[in-house]
C-alpha cells in the first residue's frame, strides 16, 4: 500500500511564500515523475509543475519564475516552493507521483495525495 501525504498549505498574503511538501510511504520500489497539480474553486484541476527522475522540470506558464519544484529521492519527497503568491494561486494543491511499487516487475502507477489548501488573501 502506497500513500502520499502533503503538508505546508495555509493562509498567506499576496506576495508571500509557502513551501509544500509531499512524501510517499509504503512498499516503494522506484519513483519516476513527481508532479504538483491544483484545483482552484469552481475550476478544473490543472498541472502546476513536474519533475522527472532525470531532473528535468516543467512549469505552467502562470507560475514560471515564481514556483520551484524540487525532489529528494532518498526521502521519496517532492517540494513546491511558492513565492510571490497571487490571489489566483488560491486552490487545493495535490501531489502526484508515478510509482513502481513492490518490485521491478510491478507496473508504475499514478498515486495522488489528499490535497492541501492554499489560500492567498489579505
Amino acid at each position: 500500500q502506497v500513500q502520499l501525504r502533503e503538508s505546508g498549505g495555509g493562509l498567506v498574503q499576496p506576495g508571500g511564500s509557502l513551501r509544500l511538501s509531499c512524501s510517499a510511504s509504503g512498499s516503494i520500489f522506484n519513483i519516476y515523475a513527481m508532479r504538483w497539480y491544483r484545483q482552484p474553486p469552481g475550476k478544473e484541476r490543472e498541472s502546476v509543475a513536474a519533475s522527472s527522475v532525470g531532473g528535468a522540470t516543467m512549469y505552467a506558464d502562470s507560475v514560471k519564475g515564481r514556483f520551484t519544484i524540487s525532489r529528494d529521492n532518498a526521502k521519496n519527497t517532492v517540494y513546491l516552493q511558492m513565492d510571490s503568491l497571487k490571489f489566483e494561486d488560491t486552490a487545493v494543491y495535490f501531489c502526484n507521483m508515478e510509482i513502481q511499487a513492490t518490485s521491478r516487475w510491478h507496473p508504475a502507477t499514478d498515486y495522488w495525495g489528499q490535497g492541501t489548501q492554499v489560500t492567498v488573501s489579505l
